[in-house]
Parts: structure tokens; sequence; C-alpha cells
């Protein structure tokens, strides 16, 4: 039987939540919800949802900040909704890791189409298994073996190492100090050290990180490189020399001496 896909919507309005409840359910969905941000932390150490759908105007803690709260720490899907003309704060969520939008008021056919749509490009890594690997090419950099033989947790990368066990960055040039990693970001490195000088393309990041396929004007993935070209690269304001841009081509990670 096919699992059941559980949403949590996020707004301030009982009666918009009521209406989502009643509607997404009777399509299939098993629906929670929650006012504002603090219900919306509550509903997740209760459990993960597949998808959140997040309204931006929010009392207190704001969608926006909410939204960058779930990329860093969750991998959940996201549908913001958004005020018809409210074009900014669109292409700030979609920067920040967003799925989707939609904008209010809106028809619930077009979001029951959204959600599906985003959904089915979204696979949860924790239903993962090993018979799910991808290709060798883009399998997980194996651990290197220390002289006495056991695995070695740490890679280089960049001006930093990551322990890729523990999902955790380090940063070299100021005393090993650790630095705040995205679950985005760890999915890039952790594709980029699988395969070294190798051209890789939006397409293929976004379908071995966000396991979505690329759209025209898709600048999701230059985005998340240029923020993690800040963290890693030997020369941040200088040219890039770990990760580089190849031109009609995407981008190439390049060991580090």
């Amino acid at each position: 039987m096919k699992p059941v896909a559980s949403l949590l919507i996020v707004d301030d309005d009982a009666s918009v939540r009521q209406m989502l409840v009643e509607y997404l359910g009777g399509h299939g969905f098993a629906v929670r919800t929650a006012e504002d941000g603090a219900s919306m932390r509550a509903q997740l150490e209760r459990e993960l949802p597949d998808l959140i759908l997040l309204d931006l105007r929010l009392p207190g803690e704001d969608g926006l900040a909410l939204a960058r709260f779930l990329r860093e720490r969750h991998d959940v899907g996201i549908v913001m909704v958004t005020g018809a003309t409210d074009t900014v704060d669109r292409v700030v969520g979609l920067e920040i890791g967003a799925d989707d939008y939609i904008g209010k008021p809106f028809d619930p056919r077009e979001l029951l189409a959204r959600i599906k749509s985003v959904l089915r490009r979204l696979q949860p890594r924790r239903a993962e298994t090993a018979a799910s690997t991808p290709a060798p090419s883009f399998a997980p950099a194996a651990a290197r073996p220390t002289a006495a033989g056991a695995p070695r947790r740490r890679e280089r990368f960049g001006r930093c190492e990551i322990d890729l066990e523990a999902r955790r960055l380090f940063d070299l040039s100021c005393g090993g100090a650790e630095v705040a990693l995205t679950a985005m970001e760890y999915e890039l490195i952790r594709v980029f050290l699988a395969n070294p000088n190798r051209v890789l393309s939006r397409d293929q990041l976004l379908m071995h990180t966000r396991n979505r396929e690329w759209e025209p004007f898709d600048r999701s993935i230059d985005i998340r490189i240029g923020r993690l070209r800040r963290k890693v690269e030997p020369e941040p304001q200088g040219e890039p020399r770990c990760i580089r841009t190849m031109r009609n081509g995407g981008y190439m990670y390049v060991p580090q001496d």
C-alpha cells in the first residue's frame, strides 16, 4: 500500500487552516496545522512532515525566517504562500531554498497540483536505502583509511575539512572553528568529493542533491554554490579555485594541496 504523504500547514488564519485540512485531507494527505513559528517547531518535534505549506505573513517570526530555519535543519518540501504582489518575498524565499510558491488568494486545485509536483520531485533522504544508492560516480566519498587502518572521518575541501559522518564543517584557516552547514551544502560537498576534477552540470547537481530536474532560469544551484564558496574557498573574495565555474558546462571541484 502506498504510504500517505504528511503535510504541515503553517498559517495564522484559522479558517484557512480548517479549509486546507478538509480539502487536502479529502485528497488522501495526513494534515497537521500550526499557527506560528513556535507551534511549527512543536509539531516538528513530534514528527517531521514530507512537506510544509508555509505562509510568509506570520505574527512574530515571519515565514522567511522559518523557511531559512527549516532548510538549514530539515530535508522537507517547502511551498511558500505569499501575497499576490510579493515578488521580492518569492525571490528571497526561493533563494533560501523553498521548492515552490503560490500566491493568495489561491485556487485549492492549483495548490494541490503544486504540492503533488514538489512531492514528486523531492525524495526524502530518510527513505533512501542501499538499493537506491546513486550510480558509483555519485556515491558518497569513501572514508580514507589512516595509517593504523581505522577509517578517517574527515575529508579536506578547500580551506575546510568536513566530517562526512557527522555532517560538520571546520575552517582550518580559523583554527578548526566549526562553520554552519546547510543540508544542501553538505550534499553539494558530498557530490563534489565523489567527483574531483569532473565537470558537473547544474542538472546533475540538482538531481543528486535535491533530486529534482533543472528548469530554465533556475538559479538555485548558482546561489548555493556562491554561498558555499564563501565558506570553503581559500580566497573567498578572489577567483574561485576550489569550485570552478565551467562556461556552458556547470561546476568542477578541484582538490587543493
